[in-house]
């Protein structure tokens, strides 16, 4: 009988052994449309290796895929590159089944994995950044990249494959059958792994621009780069490197979001006139309704826009409830050279607005402009106002 899942060659000695979660819709309030993979590893070294496991319910469908290679019990080492539950939610379980003789992590994911699970509490060995793991024939050698995005993370290197395992980074949540991003549509790829790193890795983004320059300081070429979520980068694996040393940097476009939330559509018509306003003066602006768009969707939006315009009707002396959802999710992203406006129409109080506009300073925000408060239904001149809001912040972003 033929094995239910099969591996993939990656090359000639390293394989694709992971799962993949067609299902998954979302990722700690990130919505996963696509679904996504959880990626594995085997190199078929002197001392065969897994580089990092699945998600539990996925146990099966990776050993499954080992086994179409190698009898599962032949692996010798285990790496965990990052002990967060999607890949090592089934390593105990493999570790008990499979008895390798050796397996490793970075100091923080010893710590990490054991305070994880009790059974993990002995038995993993620590490698510290920069140090090397003979396999016989191969080598790995391993830099930790903490707080990308645990403190546990690391990379793996197979030098004699140029091979980099680089756990979460440059990934991107997609299931698919395809598991190489040149079989993949160049637009899809653009987008889930934008969308990634806006939703998973923006507030780390510092950290990543010192990690790309020490890769550099080291002088490491990589053939191919082999993520934990989506596909495999086997050809211009640059392609991906350069993204994310643009997305890191968090240069701006000449591009503004208007986010807001309306009760009776007088802060929607408000909304509209501000992104006419921009648009007038040659900035593109999205305008996104709370209870249209998902916060994941305004991230992603947001990882290039210089701008964010939001606006709220005031509901028991407060911003509405999804407007707070949605701003208390950017603020824990940290986008930094964002220039920032409230608005929003009241009935009685009007509070809405105003901490609409707190919330912008406390993400460190610009705020060139005062918050626009219309009362009730607003009056062609109150839209007016609101078009001048938005040519005033288009001309600050156009200056």
């Amino acid at each position: 009988m033929a094995e239910a899942y099969r591996a993939i060659p990656i090359t000639e000695r390293v394989y694709w052994v992971g799962a993949v979660d067609w299902t998954l819709r979302d990722f700690h309030g990130y919505t996963t449309r696509r679904g996504s993979s959880y990626n594995a590893y085997l190199i078929l070294a002197d001392r065969v290796t897994l580089v990092d496991t699945v998600k539990k319910p996925f146990k099966e469908e990776f050993l499954s895929r080992v086994a179409s290679v190698i009898d599962p019990r032949k692996v010798e080492v285990v790496v965990s590159n990052h002990s967060e539950m999607d890949h090592s939610g089934c390593l105990a379980e493999v570790i008990e089944e499979i008895r390798p003789r050796e397996v490793y992590a970075s100091p923080m994911g010893v710590k990490t994995l054991a305070e994880l699970s009790p059974s993990l509490s002995t038995g993993i060995t620590a490698v510290a950044d920069g140090r090397s793991v003979s396999l016989g024939n191969m080598t790995l050698s391993f830099m930790e990249t903490r707080m990308l995005h645990w403190p546990d993370s690391m990379f793996t290197y197979l030098q004699e494959e140029k091979l980099l395992f680089s756990h979460d980074a440059f990934g991107m949540h997609l299931a698919s059958h395809e598991r190489f991003a040149d079989e993949v549509d160049t637009a899809v790829l653009e987008y889930e792994a934008a969308t990634y790193f806006a939703n998973i890795l923006l507030p780390y983004a510092g950290l990543m621009t010192k990690l790309l320059a020490r890769v550099d300081s080291a002088g490491l070429s990589f053939d191919v780069i082999a993520p934990d979520h989506g596909p495999v980068w086997r050809r211009n694996p640059g392609w991906i490197v350069e993204r994310y040393r643009r997305w890191a940097q968090q240069k701006r476009a000449k591009k503004a979001v208007v986010v807001y939330g309306t009760m009776w559509h007088s802060t929607e018509k408000m909304a509209r006139y501000i992104g006419e306003g921009l648009s007038s003066r040659g900035v593109p602006a999205k305008v996104m309704a709370v209870d249209a768009f998902h916060r994941s969707d305004i991230a992603y939006e947001m990882l290039d826009a210089a701008a964010l315009v939001v606006g709220t009707s005031t509901l028991n002396n407060n911003m509405l409830p999804k407007v707070a959802d949605v701003l208390t999710y950017l603020k824990g992203l940290r986008p930094l050279n964002v220039v920032g406006a409230a608005f929003g129409s009241y009935g009685w109080s009007g509070e809405g607005t105003l901490q609409v506009n707190e919330v912008l300073k406390e993400m460190k925000a610009a705020l060139p402009l005062e918050p626009l408060r219309v009362r009730h239904v607003p009056t062609t001149s109150d839209l007016a106002a609101c078009r001048e809001l938005g040519e005033k912040l288009a001309d600050i972003l156009n200056a």
